[in-house]
């Protein structure tokens, strides 16, 4: 690659990066600056952060929202983990024709848009008495077509004569399952985690649908709430998206060597 070319690659690549970083970047500036500086479109960070976080608090049950949130996507995410591994385990280890046309199934149901099942599934969840309540949350996202077929196209990389060798020594399917491939799909496991918890955490349709009380709302419905009336604080508002983004960045920073690898090996 000549000079010109490598000088064209870092310019494009430096661009694109400040592009990419910088919604970020005014998050965080109009998290510190008043509502009409926002609206002027300061780009320095300002002094008004402290103000905003007493306003944040006293306007809005922030730590409901966020024990609320917390509590949602980890057990949404545990849940998810145990259910999606043990099918895509299931669908490649005991494999059959039928067993391809019923995952044939679940992939065409990820062409069917959430909104046109919101209806029945609130009418099924009301009569199940399931509103404002954690099993009404997880439920409808407990399995989902993507971590299945993310966790089958993992369990094609395990080792069938291990298995065989195991059940020779008289191991059942669920400790071959639990002790063999759940230690060695370690990368699997931390990229379809970091899925699960981002898309719970997120998620914002569905709760707002079901969760009608107070006490179970959720971080992205406190934020929404924010917008609702006739004048809208910006540096309130930012705040509270920066607060909701915070845990979800964590998450990946802290997976993310572990997320790439699990997503390439899916994917191989």
């Amino acid at each position: 690659m000549t000079k010109g070319k490598k000088l064209f690659v870092y310019v494009f690549l430096t661009i694109v990066s400040v592009i990419s970083v910088f919604p970020l970047y005014w998050m965080m500036v109009a998290a510190t600056n008043k509502s009409v500086d926002v609206t002027r479109g300061t780009l320095i960070f300002g002094t008004a952060l402290f103000d905003n976080i007493k306003k944040l608090f006293a306007s809005q049950n922030v730590a409901t929202a966020l024990g609320n949130s917390f509590k949602y996507s980890i057990i949404m995410t545990l849940i998810s983990l145990l259910v999606c591994s043990i099918a895509g385990y299931g669908f490649e280890v005991f494999h059959d024709k039928a067993k391809d046309r019923v995952m044939s199934v679940i992939l065409l149901a990820m062409m069917v848009p959430f909104a046109a099942t919101m209806i029945p599934l609130y009418r099924m969840f009301s009569s199940a008495r399931l509103l404002n309540s954690t099993l009404g949350f997880i439920l409808p996202t407990i399995s989902t077509p993507f971590l299945i077929m993310m966790f089958r196209q993992s369990a094609r990389s395990f080792p069938s004569d291990i298995m065989e060798a195991a059940r020779l020594d008289g191991l059942s399917e669920f400790q071959i399952f639990y002790r063999m491939f759940l230690p060695t799909m370690r990368s699997t496991y931390a990229a379809a985690m970091t899925i699960t918890f981002m898309s719970a955490w997120n998620s914002y349709l569905w709760p707002k649908v079901i969760m009608s009380d107070a006490g179970s709302i959720t971080m992205p419905m406190l934020v929404a709430n924010l917008t609702e009336g006739y004048v809208t604080d910006y540096g309130i508002l930012m705040l509270a998206v920066l607060v909701c983004t915070i845990p979800t960045v964590i998450v990946f920073f802290l997976l993310q060597r572990s997320f790439a690898e699990g997503i390439t090996g899916a994917v191989k």
